[in-house]
């Protein structure tokens, strides 16, 4: 999948490639450790700028820090206050670790401020004196210079005969929902409800890890509904391109991924949110999305009530102007050129 995205949106192909597939937290985060420590000192970088909440994020920051390379963290600041999500720990010791934390919200800032951060440092910045920023989210920047290039390249919509307007997108592929069998039949009953009420299509791209436990972890009844209603449409993972028009496109979001919920956002699309709680509390505030985590009966409740014609909504510049990197980039040319 990595080649697609690197592919559609033009990223000069990657000069290292660590070769760590999957495996263990401990066991990938450990042998990026040691991957990126070796390149870093090759190299000798200025800086190293790390992205989001991942094992790698985690693995780099940590590498970098522990050899004094300077780290720069985009997406800093976020928490969802649920320290069973491997992501918690991966931003909260990522942003302990940094030079420059770039918050894409100011509700970012304010969660920085609380575990101690001094929010209006001065430079020279280090990682026990950090510069930290509101930038607005380069995922807004992304959305906005893509999306009519998707219009151009995808046909994801005719490949699988969707009408634009006419269905919905759903993700699931946290392991708290997939692993999880009471969770994971508590959300395919829901779709499975809405379908026969709401006659609608419902469009899932799933991850081939995903497909494959369905047989074997949803109930019989549930798998049997599944197959047998022909608005269910369980499609291959999709390109970033795709995805784009996926969104863009739908009437509404179910989703358990972070970085939809806010694409959904950007394309004004009311989000059901799969989880207890979100790092994106913009969205739930301003009534852009519920959360219902894997509750049968909330989803469904959630998807009659955003499914309402009488329902209004707004979608405030949360997110910045769509010149986040632009930011981004100034600041770390102007503390480490």
């Amino acid at each position: 999948m990595s080649e697609v995205f690197i592919n559609e949106m033009g990223i000069p192909k990657p000069l290292y490639n660590l070769g760590i597939g999957s495996g263990t937290h401990g066991v990938q985060t450990a042998a990026m450790m040691s991957g990126i420590e070796e390149v870093l000192l090759k190299e000798k970088p200025s800086c190293l700028v790390v992205y989001g909440d991942t094992n790698s994020t985690l693995a780099a920051s940590v590498a970098a820090a522990k050899i004094h390379v300077p780290v720069a963290h985009i997406e800093a600041g976020l928490r969802s206050f649920n320290k069973k999500m491997p992501e918690e720990i991966n931003r909260i010791v990522c942003d302990h670790c940094s030079t420059l934390l770039f918050s894409p919200t100011l509700k970012g800032i304010e969660n920085l401020e609380r575990e101690g951060f001094r929010v209006y440092t001065r430079a020279p910045f280090t990682p026990d004196n950090p510069g930290i920023f509101h930038t607005g989210d380069v995922m807004y920047d992304n959305s906005l210079f893509f999306a009519d290039i998707a219009e151009k390249q995808s046909d994801v919509l005719e490949k699988n005969g969707i009408e634009s307007g006419n269905f919905v997108l759903i993700t699931i592929h946290r392991d708290f929902n997939t692993d999880d069998p009471v969770k994971l039949n508590g959300i395919f009953r829901a779709i499975i409800k809405i379908s026969e009420a709401h006659h609608c299509n419902l469009i899932i791209p799933l991850h081939p890890r995903t497909s494959k436990l369905l047989e074997s972890v949803l109930d019989a009844e549930v798998c049997k509904s599944l197959k047998a209603d022909r608005k269910i449409r369980i499609i291959e993972p999709v390109s970033f391109f795709d995805m784009i028009m996926l969104e863009k496109h739908c009437q509404l979001v179910m989703t358990d991924s972070g970085g939809v919920q806010k694409e959904a956002f950007f394309f004004k699309k009311p989000c059901i949110i799969l989880r207890p709680e979100t790092e994106w509390v913009e969205l739930v505030e301003n009534g852009n999305a519920e959360l219902v985590s894997a509750d049968t009966e909330k989803i469904v409740a959630s998807f009659e009530r955003f499914s309402s014609p009488s329902m209004k909504y707004i979608y405030p510049s949360v997110y910045g102007d769509g010149k986040a990197a632009e930011m981004i980039c100034a600041k770390i040319f102007e503390n480490f050129s």
